[in-house]
């Protein structure tokens, strides 16, 4: 409690900072234009030069100050006591010579590895798995990956170099890396949405490495997705008779998008239908809690600006590499047992065409599992239920 309460202070006073630098430099620009057109302007130009640099120091030192004290929280017991044989971990390793963060948290040092894929790319949930999927935690090392381009791993490569393969080779690299750390032969592997498809590139490739995967929010075919997702906000449209928002989408034309204006065409009809299943009643704790998420206290104050700048460069960047993928027809064969989780109202990532998949897909074992009240984000929307479902497929039971 004393370390998150000493996180949000440190944050406070660097916007504060920011705040006055950002105030302070505006003045000295704007009286330097009124000193030029009357030079009698009293102008105490060096001691406003000085507090104007100390206060840039100041800030600098607070966002390196943020970025060093960041942390994951302890996992404690009835009592307040850590437990004794849990770890709880952030940590930056070196992934095919790109520096990349992951926390890792688990009530028993020996329990299985579950590595969750966020989505995106270039999305971060380190903070959202940590409290939506807590009680994991109880059967599993829980390792959170942010991703080249991602949050806290935002400058582990140029975004511009960022491909497919690029987070294939890093998966593949820290699956082995949590293969040897804690001597176990395979890991279990968990993408929801563009970390559904990933999971699905990982198994192909590597099968030895992992007991089994389950997907949520499942992708398929990328740019088919994308042509739904359009036609299904057209039809929503339509039916409130919101006109305005049917010429937005006429404008923007038909996905799949390409050059640099992929996240903000994409992200009107794709906002366009989270705010329609936020409005369902039928889907239980709808949307995500962003504010808690990004004022967590595993992000430092650069990093919770990174959240944002991947869920827009990253993805707008990566995004339209993907659209020639469809795993009907590129990974209808996986060595390893695949689980859907798929909710009834996913609007995002379109069921019909998981199912397609499911008909197609030969799979040691395989098996859809539906919630009921969810729609792209089961993990959040059914959370205690997902969970037993997880230890269900995985575990085969759930043992306290």
């Amino acid at each position: 409690m004393i370390e998150t309460i000493s996180f949000f202070i440190l944050t406070f006073l660097a916007v504060v900072t920011l705040i006055g630098g950002l105030f302070l430099g505006a003045y000295l620009v704007i009286t330097l234009l009124k000193k030029r057109n009357n030079p009698k302007i009293y102008f105490p130009l060096k001691k406003i030069a000085k507090i104007f640099a100390l206060t840039v120091i100041l800030n600098g030192g607070l966002l390196v100050l943020s970025q060093l004290t960041a942390f994951t929280p302890q996992i404690i017991d009835e009592k307040g006591n850590r437990l004794e044989n849990s770890i709880t971990e952030l940590r930056e390793l070196e992934l095919n010579g790109r520096k990349q963060w992951v926390s890792l948290r688990g009530w028993d040092k020996t329990a299985p590895v579950l590595l969750f894929l966020a989505g995106g790319p270039g999305g971060t949930q380190m903070a959202a798995v940590r409290h939506e999927l807590a009680e994991l935690e109880k059967h599993f090392i829980v390792v959170n990956w942010d991703q080249p381009g991602s949050g806290k791993s935002y400058y582990a490569e140029k975004t511009k170099n960022i491909t497919a393969q690029t987070y294939i080779q890093d998966g593949h690299a820290l699956t082995e890396y949590l293969k040897e750390r804690f001597a176990q032969e395979k890991i279990y592997l968990l993408g929801e949405s563009w970390g559904s498809a990933l999971g699905i590139f990982l198994v192909h490739q590597h099968p030895e490495s992992y007991h089994a995967f389950i997907g949520t929010g499942q992708m398929v075919d990328f740019a088919e997705t994308e042509r739904m997702d359009y036609r299904k906000a057209w039809e929503i449209a339509q039916a409130k008779g919101d006109t305005p928002f049917i010429e937005r989408l006429k404008a923007n034309g038909l996905p799949p998008y390409y050059g640099k204006d992929v996240t903000w065409k994409s992200a009107v009809y794709l906002n366009y239908l989270s705010a329609y299943m936020a409005e369902n009643p039928s889907i239980h704790n709808p949307g995500y809690n962003t504010l808690r998420d990004i004022c967590a206290s595993e992000y430092g104050l650069l990093d919770k600006i990174n959240y944002v700048r991947g869920l827009i460069n990253t993805f707008g960047h990566v995004y339209q590499q993907l659209y020639d993928i469809d795993l009907r027809n590129d990974y209808s064969k996986l060595n390893v047992p695949v689980y859907f989780f798929l909710g009834r109202y996913d609007v995002n990532a379109p069921t019909a065409l998981v199912e397609e998949y499911y008909r197609v897909l030969d799979a040691p074992e395989k098996k859809i599992v539906w919630f009921e009240h969810s729609g792209h984000s089961p993990w959040i929307n059914e959370r205690e239920r997902f969970i037993e479902e997880v230890v269900s497929c995985f575990l085969g039971s759930i043992t306290q």
